[in-house]
């Protein structure tokens, strides 16, 4: 079975994380913040529960960003603190060095964490059961995609983020 895990980022702006599970292996998108709303007095960032990671930490077998807005990277940091475990990273060259900029700093050994730059229809094997395609898109960031994931169960495409443009600057 195919269990798709959203541990953040719905009915919300913000937050995204979602887990896609097959029989031992975990493949994460995105792990982002929110902002906390005017109500959320003393509170710097809100960040998605993460349990479920931590309690199956050894299934976890990379992260798949989208791009590179806070919103699907700014947890990266409290998660990698966390997990006691280098799981690559998988994403575009901005999205990567945006991430790499925002570990550095609050993760021990950001240097040892491992981190794959994809391009477009670029197609990934990450663990035994999932195979990632990188889709471009536009949005309102460079370096954005949207992703098929491959498993024994069907395809699942997540869209990410993303805008419509009629005509845009990059083809």
């Amino acid at each position: 079975k195919l269990k798709i895990i959203p541990l953040g980022g719905l009915e919300q702006i913000g937050m995204n994380i979602t887990a896609f599970e097959y029989e031992d292996s975990i493949v994460v998108v995105d792990c982002g913040l929110s902002f906390p709303e005017d109500d959320m007095l003393g509170i710097d960032l809100v960040i998605p529960d993460v349990t479920y990671l931590k309690d199956n930490i050894s299934k976890v077998k990379g992260f798949v960003i989208t791009h590179g807005h806070e919103d699907h990277i700014g947890g990266l940091s409290y998660l990698y603190n966390n997990l006691n475990k280098e799981v690559p990273i998988y994403g575009g060259k901005l999205t990567l060095a945006l991430a790499r900029t925002k570990l550095e700093g609050q993760v021990p050994n950001t240097l040892n964490i491992p981190m794959r730059e994809v391009v477009g229809r670029e197609k990934l094997k990450i663990g035994k059961y999932f195979e990632v395609e990188f889709i471009r898109v536009t949005h309102s960031i460079a370096d954005a995609y949207s992703i098929a994931v491959k498993t024994p169960a069907g395809t699942i495409v997540h869209t990410g983020d993303f805008k419509v443009d009629l005509t845009p600057v990059d083809g």
